[in-house]
């Protein structure tokens, strides 16, 4: 299930047991598979006209993805995983992504923080080269822009 507000895209999220280690904590590859996700619900949700190139020949190339943690989480939490655009250039733009722990009395724990820099891309595989960002994308993403953090510019 996701939710927009004002400034976010948002993937909630149930933690299962299969993504926890044997001690019981989240595996830390799976905060980079909910960005990957929270991405892609973006796009079928928000940017439908996105993902149908994707499926002809764009490519969204991720060059960077990073996550700092601050709290542990383990299974049945839930997460509110909350994504942002903080840089949009011509062919490359940045999300960030805030993962929060809910709690039943409407609490919010702020777990982790992970940023995403991607590249579009167009042509065969042997011949793949930088494309503009589509506009369709660029104004899918506009309201969630990140306020106070990188301008955003379709500069170099």
């Amino acid at each position: 299930m996701t939710v927009t507000t004002s400034d976010y895209f948002e993937y909630s999220h149930t933690v299962g047991f299969e993504e926890t280690n044997l001690v019981g904590n989240v595996y830390y590859v799976n905060y980079l598979r909910w960005q990957g996700r929270c991405r892609e619900l973006f796009l079928k949700e928000k940017a439908p006209s996105v993902l149908a190139e994707v499926q002809d020949d764009l490519k969204l190339f991720t060059l960077k993805v990073d996550c700092e943690f601050f709290a542990e989480i383990t299974a049945f939490d839930e997460l509110s995983i909350r994504m942002r655009l903080s840089e949009l250039r011509q062919t490359q733009l940045e999300f960030t992504f805030d993962y929060v722990q809910l709690t039943k009395s409407g609490g919010e724990t702020l777990v982790a923080r992970g940023r995403q820099r991607i590249a579009c891309m167009r042509g065969p595989n042997t011949a793949t080269v930088p494309t503009l960002i589509p506009e369709a994308l660029a104004a899918a993403l506009a309201p969630y822009a990140a306020s106070g953090g990188i301008p955003l510019a379709r500069a170099a």
